[in-house]
């Protein structure tokens, strides 16, 4: 059989075990990542790990959304392919300069040679002959209409691979940051069990007779009494050089878990703050792991900015580094604040130094901004590592698309510095000062617990809606209903004691 009649073969003259061969390879490989999947979430639900089943599946809805983006783009590379435009539209924002006298097509087969000869040669080489006999269509019919096609079938597919390496590569970036900050956030959690095992008594500690000296406790020392005292931008300075030697400290521990206690559940001294901070976590986990509309509008304006000469890829890379930076000391300068408010109020007080949580330390009075600052840092930070191997292996390292090595090592070294101080500081910084807000998370309930208050608002939107005709009925369901709602926080708190009791009978023996 000659080369030519090699190239157009048809799946009619394609040996059926070859087929046969290939289907199962396709099949195993997909049934295996299904079930892997599926044992992953039911080992999740086994430790009644809820919050990080929520973001498995949300991960199975990524890959819903790949598999949906691959179909179309499989469905419809012949009509996108045909669609024809005047030669010279496409001269204009092209990522690498055309050389006079260089053809498209030419470029497209030294690429995807290069792609070919690093990666399963057979496999792709039939691809690419597939691809090959569907782009000489196209082209060909355009060039009756002496234009050229919008885009070829080689850059259709050449997208398509990269949008589901995007995907991927986010998604392990945002799995394996989380992991790291969780480990981060475990060792703080002998902590928690020294504050436990000290055992005391409610009412001794509402009604201590102890004076504590406000500028002489270790807490205020460190963010009160240092450079930043007088002087609003040596405060910044500051906050924005702790988050790269003590983010957290044990007496910034202490403190913000008494506030927090002290504003949201006075009655419970012995709430086990560590573990409502890892619930919480794991809740935002679900929301960081997703690729929400506005980051894929972000993917649509870096793609159309690459433009050759304008080094789009690296000047966007400062991008989630000033931001990581930015909330960082943001997130430092709030535990300075309430350092500050009670320092400037009091000299000494009575009792253990308890701090104020408020929303108006956040921008804007909103600490939900500061999750969505991550989100866009890590899908960010993912979105610049996996063009840099999207293009090593599609196109190769001295492709004009990668630019100049002087161009990729700060950007190389940047995306693994955010990576990293992202997991050691920033996450675990967002976990515990982002409860100094007003209010608190539903995390701080079990998930028993969350079912039934869910329900219950349910049930007092429907009385609502039935008893608008008679006031009386409807206020004597709400005050029931209340009266419920309050039982069950009190039994949250008993059970929080509960849990909380081995560890303080422990350090009392």
């Amino acid at each position: 059989m000659s080369g030519g009649e090699e190239d157009e073969t048809t799946l009619e003259f394609t040996p059926t075990w070859v087929v046969a061969a290939v289907c199962t390879v396709i099949v195993a490989i997909s049934l295996a990542m299904e079930r892997l999947l599926h044992f992953a979430g039911k080992k999740l639900k086994r430790k009644n790990q809820k919050p990080l089943f929520e973001a498995l599946l949300k991960v199975k809805e990524e890959l819903m959304l790949l598999g949906f983006i691959s179909l179309l783009l499989t469905v419809f590379q012949n009509v996108i392919s045909k669609i024809c435009v005047p030669e010279g539209v496409t001269r204009h924002m092209l990522p690498c300069k055309r050389e006079e006298g260089e053809h498209e097509e030419s470029t497209s087969n030294a690429t995807t040679a290069h792609f070919q000869s690093s990666f399963a040669p057979a496999i792709f080489g039939r691809a690419r002959r597939l691809l090959s006999e569907v782009e000489a269509s196209s082209t060909g019919y355009c060039a009756k209409k002496n234009k050229v096609p919008l885009l070829s079938t080689e850059a259709l597919h050449h997208l398509h691979i990269f949008i589901f390496v995007l995907a991927i590569v986010h998604v392990t970036f945002c799995v394996l940051t989380v992991l790291f900050a969780g480990a981060r956030i475990r060792q703080w959690k002998r902590w928690e069990d020294e504050i436990a095992k000290q055992n005391y008594d409610t009412h001794q500690v509402l009604k201590a007779k102890t004076v504590t000296h406000v500028h002489q406790h270790a807490f205020i020392k460190e963010h009160f009494r240092g450079i930043g005292k007088n002087s609003a931008m040596l405060g910044w300075m500051q906050s924005f050089l702790k988050q790269f030697y003590a983010s957290v400290t044990k007496s910034d521990y202490v403190t913000l878990r008494l506030g927090f206690i002290m504003t949201h559940c006075r009655g419970n001294l012995k709430f086990n703050f560590h573990k409502y901070m890892m619930r919480a976590l794991e809740d935002d986990f679900k929301k960081v792991v997703g690729i929400s509309w506005y980051l894929w509008i972000f993917v649509v304006i870096f793609l159309l900015l690459n433009v050759n000469g304008w080094h789009t890829y690296f000047w966007i890379a400062f991008l989630p580094f000033i931001l990581l930076l930015a909330v960082g000391t943001k997130l430092e300068h709030v535990i300075s604040q309430l350092a500050h408010e009670v320092a400037e109020r009091h000299v000494a007080i009575e009792g253990d130094l308890v701090v104020q949580p408020s929303d108006a330390h956040f921008w804007f009075g909103r600490p939900r901004i500061v999750l969505f600052l991550i989100h866009f840092i890590l899908f960010q930070n993912s979105f610049e590592i996996g063009f840099f191997f999207w293009i090593w292996v599609q196109y190769s390292f001295d492709s004009c698309i990668m630019g100049q090595v002087r161009f990729i090592v700060p950007r190389l070294i940047i995306g693994v510095f955010i990576q990293v101080f992202c997991s050691y500081s920033t996450l675990p910084l967002y976990a515990i000062v982002t409860q100094m807000g007003t209010t608190f998370k539903k995390s701080i309930f079990d998930e028993h617990v969350q079912a039934g208050l869910v329900g219950w608002a349910e049930k007092v939107k429907k009385k609502k809606g039935k008893g608008a005709g008679s006031g009386q009925g409807s206020s004597h369901e709400s005050s029931k209903v209340g009266i419920q709602m309050g039982a069950a926080l009190r039994k949250a708190a008993t059970q929080e004691e509960i849990q909380a009791a081995p560890a303080g009978s422990e350090g009392s023996k």
